[in-house]
């Protein structure tokens, strides 16, 4: 049985997650934290509950997901995990911040890539990693069928999806992802997004209007 642990961190209102099992054991994905306020509640939860970070995982490496990467990453002496199509992105992120006038602490720690078909194990629970582009071009996704859980990013919403302006978006393959990848999945499979409430593959299916047809520009 896992226990997840959202926080919703910075300016850009995105979601961080704390994943754990019984043994304590827990991994930590898109630190969003970017202020000493909210690093402390992230560090103070994992402390309160005598938790291990195990992992540090990137969904993608949007400016807004990766401001914490550096801070965890030293705090708990982990090597980051991401997709290696996201290693522009992550370079990226410092400029990025300069244009929103959000500077920080960039990563450059060791990295290990993840990609399709890998396992992430978690106590007595795996996730498998599922590549699900669009959003962004290495965005991965973590899905537990024990569990019923998801883990997309900002692949899919809360009755939306993930835009696809920014470099590396490609509004087709984020469609052919979501077709693909999640709505092939169980319905009773929860959803945990890089921002916002959580949902489930049975609601977006019949409610999103990206993706059932109702919205006229993306039918």
């Amino acid at each position: 049985m896992l226990t997840v642990k959202v926080f919703t961190f910075n300016p850009f209102q995105e979601n961080t997650y704390v994943v754990s099992d019984v043994s304590g054991q827990c991994i930590i994905i898109d630190p969003g934290c970017y202020t000493q306020e909210e690093k402390d509640v992230l560090s103070g939860y994992i402390q309160s509950e005598g938790l291990r970070p195990s992992m540090l995982i990137n969904t993608h490496c949007h400016l807004d997901h990766i401001f914490g990467n550096a801070f965890v990453a030293g705090l708990y002496d982990l090597p980051l995990h991401m997709h290696k199509l996201e290693d522009p992105v992550l370079d990226f992120g410092p400029s990025a911040g300069l244009m929103y006038n959000l500077p920080f602490e960039h990563f450059t720690g060791p990295k290990e890539y993840i990609s399709a078909g890998h396992e992430i194990i978690l106590g007595d629970t795996s996730f498998k990693i599922l590549f699900t582009p669009g959003h962004s071009p290495g965005s991965i996704s973590l899905y537990s069928s024990i569990e019923h859980l998801l883990i997309c990013g900002d692949v899919l919403f809360h009755r939306s999806i993930g835009r696809t302006d920014l470099p590396g978006g490609d509004q087709d393959v984020l469609f052919k992802t979501i077709r693909s990848e999640f709505f092939v999945l169980p319905e009773n499979t929860v959803v945990l997004s890089g921002h916002g409430p959580k949902t489930t593959i049975g609601e977006e299916k019949i409610e999103n209007p990206f993706l059932n047809g109702t919205y006229p520009y993306f039918s």
